[in-house]
């Protein structure tokens, strides 16, 4: 994958996280500012002020995630983000690390 589509595909898996993201949390009535900024880093923050850090990684090409329990790296695969160390896909591991992060569960619908 070259960078140029690289970039719009990390931009609209940015984009949809941060709705469903959203989405969930009104549905969980669960307090989590969320803030998409330049550059590709979604920002979530928590009511504990705890954060989650979601940004692209051009070079890579993959989505990386920084979050309490660890960092992990997502590759493109198919129409899916798959872990690089696992293979598990980027929407459920971010379902199960904003979940840990809020103390309740969380489902995130794309």
């Amino acid at each position: 994958m070259d960078e140029a589509t690289f970039l719009v595909a990390a931009e609209a898996t940015m984009q949809q996280l941060e709705a469903a993201i959203e989405m969930a949390a009104e549905a969980a009535d669960v307090d989590v500012d969320i803030d998409l900024q330049a550059g590709g880093v979604l920002q979530l923050t928590f009511e504990d002020d705890s954060q989650i850090i979601i940004n692209r990684h051009a070079v890579a090409r993959e989505i990386w995630v920084a979050a309490r329990s660890g960092g992990f790296h997502f590759r493109p695969e198919g129409n899916q983000w798959r872990g690089t160390r696992d293979g598990q896909d980027l929407w459920s591991m971010l379902t199960t690390l904003i979940s840990q992060q809020v103390g309740t569960t969380l489902k995130l619908i794309r």
